[in-house]
């Protein structure tokens, strides 16, 4: 047994000897290929960085930070996405002419991409959203406002107004859900987590356009700076959840090397399990489409927020709310 033991230590020592010069090669060729992009960045006639990407990534390494719990964690993943990172430095298949500070341009949000992929991957079951009959309630009101305020109820080509049957067919069945007492089977909680999951990628996409819409932060006056940064660094918080939340829509595309069979299955288990099987308050529920409905209705026919500012706006403040309504009447929280 001691033999054995001994054995296993040297193998180890061995390996970790192996893979040490490696790992200073690449820190050296990273240092170097980082000074280098510094250089270029610093003579170019382009902007090519901007500091609504470091508002964007301090809202990503905060939130990393905030679900891990371990800022060591966080600066191994930091490390290794970085140096993974330099590969998109290399020439693509179609580039026919290599523009460097084109891949400089591109470098930050392939990183970004990257990191929140390997952090969403490490932390799956703490970035994964726990769903209930109350959130997905809010997110089918806060759609069909959403579908009314962009106007795609003007479209009349049967692809638009497939969507929108499809989509209010769905909403209908979560507040139905939500205002009675159907019983949550495993069919009924895959539903309303795919739906859940959908409407949050689709909110998610939509901010992404709108806060990349905007002017640059240093081109703006301090008070409209200091929003734009606001929104680049909650978008930053949310990437991991953005990350995740695709990646549990992109599950049901079969892949090339995998077992579609067995993923599908795992995908459904994942589904199933976030989502709770606790039935919603049917007064809160009531509530929530008095609440939503009035607040979108008001947005809508004023312009008060823009939509993508005013549904994340809900999504914060309608939770405190409804806890101070709880808090007053004594009701168990809304679930």
């Amino acid at each position: 047994m001691k033999l054995t033991t001994k054995t296993k230590k040297t193998n180890r020592k061995s390996a970790g000897i192996s893979l040490t010069p490696y790992l200073i090669i690449a820190g050296v060729l990273g240092l170097a290929l980082t000074v280098y992009i510094g250089y270029r960045a610093s003579i170019s006639d382009r902007k090519l960085f901007s500091i609504s990407l470091i508002a964007l990534f301090a809202g990503l390494l905060f939130e990393s930070i905030r679900v891990s719990g371990s800022w060591k964690t966080v600066a191994g993943i930091f490390v290794g996405t970085y140096l993974f990172s330099l590969l998109s430095f290399l020439p693509g298949k179609r580039e026919r002419i290599y523009n460097f500070e084109n891949h400089i341009e591109m470098w930050p949000y392939f990183f970004i991409f990257i990191f929140a992929l390997f952090f969403g991957i490490a932390y799956k079951d703490k970035v994964t959203s726990k769903l209930t009959e109350g959130i997905t309630l809010l997110l089918s009101i806060s759609l069909i406002y959403w579908a009314i305020d962009y106007g795609f109820t003007n479209y009349h080509n049967w692809f638009s107004i497939s969507l929108m049957t499809i989509g209010l067919l769905l909403s209908i069945f979560s507040i139905v859900n939500a205002l009675t007492h159907l019983h949550l089977s495993r069919t009924n909680r895959l539903t309303l987590s795919i739906w859940s999951t959908i409407i949050m990628f689709a909110f998610a996409i939509d901010n992404i356009i709108r806060v990349f819409s905007n002017a640059d932060i240093e081109s703006s006056y301090l008070s409209d700076g200091l929003y734009i940064s606001l929104q680049f660094f909650l978008m930053g918080v949310s990437a991991v959840y953005i990350m995740q939340n695709y990646m549990l829509l992109a599950a049901f595309l079969p892949s090339k090397n995998g077992n579609y069979k067995n993923d599908l299955k795992e995908n459904k288990k994942d589904h199933i399990d976030r989502y709770s099987d606790e039935q919603v308050n049917v007064g809160q529920s009531l509530f929530c489409i008095l609440f939503t409905g009035t607040v979108y209705w008001l947005n809508h026919k004023f312009q008060l927020l823009p939509r993508h500012t005013m549904i994340w706006l809900v999504f914060l403040t309608f939770p405190f709310l409804l806890h101070l309504k709880t808090l007053v009447n004594g009701q168990k929280n809304y679930r």
